[in-house]
């Protein structure tokens, strides 16, 4: 009844009301479209492990602890000295009779050539991938990115380069070569990889991790530089990632989160591992007695960066309130140290030795069965460098304990010093991987260890 008493001046001010709120409207709608445009080109995309496969040499490269100290008295380089402490160090280093050692080494004398490096670089490497290849029906020519870290061989043409002419790749592959950085460069790798994912769309990168051992046996009598030979191990792992929002239903893990950590700075950390010649000119990589406690300061540096991105609020509300009472009431309360256990399902770490495995454990306050993964790698394959991580995911699929839901987190720890985690979660259930490099020898696992 209203309308019908509104003059003409009324309905001119009704029409030019609802025309000024129809711009506002439409400006409105325009910035919330224009917004929402720009959230999902500028958003993280998600990071997908496909799958990945760990390499196992052939069963002639195995090599005992008997096997190892009878090649070493036969290589007529060592004293009486340096081969007690040998037979020693292997003794005691949690590495196994079943662990495998390149052909070039095997052979007496040792035949330390670039050739042979070669030969180990591509049986690795190219072993992984064709399993790889396999197993999620790749074809070589549809990778995107490739991504390979080997810390102390790096031949020219590179290892990336070797891989692009064996797979034939595309002119326009993304590819790196990452060398020098040490045991911890397997998360450096997947971190690089993911950055890349979020700047090229709808693609997928190929990582590969391993380390030759061919040009880095140490022939010398300096002890320090002894141990590598006892523990290091042929192996390398390749890994599927993809940004594809398809790949999800067919992917195994979701990449959370990669925390770097370098403590290059500290001259100590610098030094406490890293190749060098020893007196006689002979070229080797020195461990220092320093290497565990260093590994122990930077998981902490790196377990407090991580500790907001992963940890319940109910343990960080405990660690901030020791901080504040601390710092209010100046008592010298001791600081609450956060239960990672609450955050993780799964802990993968390197298994650069017995010392190493034994530090974090007792850092992060784990169960024997929390590092089971950790120790049988060590002891089954040895200490394949920034691979390992990927052989004790393995053993955990393939003793069937990974569920959906459940978090997993690695912890790579190398030469710089540096300490790197990266952080997965289970998309679903996990069976063991076809051909898995645990395939033929799961069931004796675990193992008992001599103390």
């Amino acid at each position: 009844m209203e309308a019908l008493k509104m003059n003409l001046d009324d309905l001119t001010r009704l029409g030019s009301c609802l025309q000024n709120n129809l711009i506002v409207v439409a400006f409105g709608s325009i910035c919330l479209i224009f917004s929402l445009i720009i959230y999902f080109l500028i958003r993280p995309r998600p990071v997908y492990l496909i799958d990945f496969s760990c390499y196992r040499a052939p069963d002639n490269h195995k090599a005992s602890k008997t096997m190892f100290m009878e090649h070493s008295r036969q290589f007529g380089v060592f004293d009486e000295s340096s081969l007690d402490f040998q037979e020693k160090i292997s003794k005691r280093s949690g590495v196994g009779d079943e662990a495998y050692l390149p052909e070039a080494v095997r052979h007496i004398p040792p035949r330390p050539t670039i050739a042979l490096a070669r030969e180990e670089a591509e049986m690795v490497m190219f072993g992984a991938l064709d399993n790889l290849f396999a197993n999620t029906k790749l074809n070589p020519k549809d990778i995107d990115i490739l991504v390979v870290n080997c810390a102390l061989f790096n031949p020219a043409p590179s290892l990336s380069a070797m891989i692009v002419n064996k797979y034939k790749l595309r002119t326009d592959i993304v590819s790196f070569n990452l060398g020098g950085m040490g045991c911890s460069a397997g998360v450096i790798a997947v971190g690089l990889a993911k950055d890349l994912l979020q700047v090229y769309r709808n693609c997928n990168a190929v990582v590969v991790s391993t380390e030759i051992i061919t040009l880095n046996w140490y022939k010398g009598n300096e002890k320090s530089m002894l141990i590598s030979n006892c523990i290091f191990r042929v192996g390398g792992a390749a890994m599927l990632l993809s940004n594809k929002s398809s790949d999800k239903r067919r992917a195994k893990y979701k990449l959370l989160h990669v925390v770097r950590t370098h403590l290059g700075a500290d001259t100590k950390a610098f030094n406490a591992l890293r190749q060098q010649q020893d007196g006689e000119g002979n070229v080797g990589v020195l461990l220092t007695r320093d290497v565990s406690p260093i590994s122990g300061k930077a998981l902490k540096i790196n377990m407090t960066k991580l500790g907001p991105l992963v940890l319940p609020i109910s343990e960080q509300l405990l660690y901030l309130a020791t901080l504040i009472v601390n710092k209010l009431f100046n008592e010298k309360v001791k600081p609450y140290v956060p239960d990672f256990r609450s955050a993780f399902d799964h802990f993968c770490i390197h298994a650069g030795g017995r010392a190493i495995i034994d530090e974090l454990e007792k850092n992060l306050k784990l169960s024997p069965e929390e590092v089971e993964a950790s120790r049988m790698t060590l002891h089954r394959f040895g200490n394949t460098s920034s691979s390992s991580i990927w052989y004790e995911l393995g053993y955990i699929e393939s003793k069937k304990k990974m569920r959906k839901g459940n978090r997993v987190w690695q912890i790579g720890l190398g030469g710089g010093f540096k300490c790197n985690s990266a952080v997965w979660v289970a998309l679903r259930d996990i069976k063991p991987a076809l051909n898995c490099a645990w395939s033929d020898c799961i069931d004796k696992y675990p193992v008992h260890l001599e103390t």
